[in-house]
Order: C-alpha cells, then sequence, then structure tokens
C-alpha cells in the first residue's frame, strides 16, 4: 500500500514522510520540482504540482493514502485524479479558520474552504486536518530580535493557540494510518491560548533578555506588511488579529488523536531558539 506525502519538502509535509518512513511504509513524496528533494532511502520522488492536472495522473498511479494540501484553482480535478487511481483514503490539510467566525468572508478560510467542498463533493473518503495558527508563524520574528531591535506588530494582544509542527504531523500520520478517521474533520490547536506579546515573553525569557514590542497602528501594518504579503491576505489576517484582541483562542488538544498532550510554544521555541540568538 504506497502513500503518497505532497508538499514533501515543507515543514508539515517532511515531518509526515518522516514519521511515515520511520513506520515502515511504502512511500511517494512529491514536489512541484522532485529533483530538488531528498528523500529517505526507498522513497520515490515524483512531480505533482497541485495547480497542473498534467501531472495529476502520474503522480497517484497505484497510490493508497494520500496527504495532501489545500490548492483550489485545480481541486476538482485533482480529486477526480484521485477518484480514478483508486485511492482509497485523503488526508488534507486544512485551516481553522473555515470554522471561525468570519468564514464566508475570509479569504485565507474561502482558499481552504474551496477544496474541503471538493472533497466532499467527490467519492473519495477523506479526513480533514484544521489546524490553528502554526508556531513556525514566530519565525517572522526573528530578523528583529536576533537583530536586538523591537518586533514591530500590529494587535500585540491577539490571541492564538499556536500548534507545534510536530503535533500536525502527528495528527496527520495517524490519521493516515487509521481508516476509523475517514469521513472526519479534526480540529486541534496548541495546548494554550498566548497573545503575542506572551509568545515574545517566552521567546524573550529563552533568550535571557526582554524582547522590546513596537506596537503598530492598523495602516502602519497594511504600509509595511503589504511589502510582501498580497492586499487579501493582509486584510484577513489583520481582522482576525483585531477580533482576537483580549479574547483567548478557543484550545483544542491534539490528545484525543495522537495519545499525548500537544507540545507547548515554550517547547517549539526552545527547539528553535538558535533563529532568534543574536548574531555576532
Amino acid at each position: 500500500m504506497t502513500i503518497l506525502v505532497t508538499g514533501a519538502r515543507g515543514n508539515v509535509g517532511r515531518r509526515v514522510l518522516d514519521r511515515l518512513h520511520a513506520a515502515g511504509h511504502d512511500l511517494r513524496a512529491s514536489a512541484r520540482t522532485p529533483d530538488d528533494l531528498t528523500v529517505p532511502a526507498g522513497v520515490d520522488a515524483v512531480e505533482l504540482d497541485l495547480g497542473r492536472p498534467e501531472t495529476f495522473d502520474t503522480a497517484l498511479k497505484g497510490v493508497d493514502s494520500a496527504f495532501l494540501y489545500a490548492e483550489p484553482a485545480a481541486a476538482r480535478d485533482l480529486f477526480a485524479a484521485v477518484a480514478r487511481a483508486g485511492v482509497r483514503h485523503v488526508v488534507l490539510l486544512s485551516s481553522a479558520t473555515v470554522s471561525g467566525p468570519a468564514a464566508g468572508t475570509d479569504p485565507l478560510a474561502l482558499h481552504h474552504a474551496a477544496v474541503e467542498d471538493a472533497l466532499a463533493a467527490s467519492a473519495v473518503p477523506g479526513t480533514v486536518l484544521r489546524p490553528g495558527a502554526f508556531a513556525g508563524n514566530a519565525l517572522g520574528w526573528s530578523r528583529a530580535i536576533a537583530a536586538g531591535q523591537p518586533v514591530r506588530i500590529p494587535f500585540p494582544d491577539a490571541h492564538t493557540a499556536p500548534v507545534h509542527e510536530d503535533d500536525i504531523a502527528d495528527v496527520a500520520a495517524v490519521a493516515l494510518g487509521d481508516r476509523s478517521y475517514a469521513g472526519r474533520t479534526l480540529t486541534f490547536s496548541g495546548p494554550r491560548s498566548l497573545t503575542f506579546r506572551q509568545q515574545l515573553a517566552v521567546i524573550g525569557a529563552l533568550l535571557g533578555r526582554e524582547v522590546p514590542v513596537h506596537e503598530l497602528t492598523r495602516d502602519q501594518a497594511v504600509e509595511e506588511m503589504g511589502r510582501f504579503m498580497p492586499p487579501p491576505v493582509l486584510a484577513s489576517l489583520l481582522d482576525q488579529w483585531s477580533a482576537a484582541v483580549d479574547r483567548p483562542a478557543e484550545v483544542h488538544d491534539v490528545k484525543a488523536v495522537t495519545g499525548r498532550p500537544a507540545r507547548t510554544f515554550e517547547q517549539w521555541a526552545r527547539e528553535h531558539l538558535d533563529a532568534f540568538a543574536a548574531r555576532n
């Protein structure tokens, strides 16, 4: 039984691949440019571009289960190809924004919902994963922290419950190995709601120094963050953060799936502390 892992170079996809390889599964890894993939011994690397239907059939041939990312452009074509290939189970990495309060207008939620809808409309049994905010988003602060500069952010008192990417991969690996999860949607988060200010305090405590915060107005955030982020995505994030100020995030522990408590943000920060350390 071959399991296809898409996005095998990504933070989550690579972790899923490594877990399944350690468990002895027959694997196929895919990417837009498979020549750039470094995979464990015995794992085939194939081309699969989720926006190009002509790459689907070859990559899916002989696949029994698949771990997929959300890419709406050709989602219905993708799941038609999945059905043609006889794939028996799909685990789709989606987002908790799909069930958020602004899901009907939020561009991020609509992006993921479109793929969930395509999966639901197909004949393919699937498990949908809806993690909350990734702990790895904090790496966006690393340059300023390493340089000893204030972290410039809007809405520093907005809450999230950051989820460790290893927990996302653990949930995906469990779902891929257990067909009883087919047809279910799994929403999960980190173990604790933390504001951005509190997350920065955790990093500062591990570094042994204070991390100063410079609060941006929304207009300032649009000007600064808009240099590297599409306007609809930025507007979506700012709306989410504005609504989350002084409102603790809902916590959905992964323990019900993985059998152990979720990893903490402090653990994530400790594992990635080199990214925040001062440069000599």
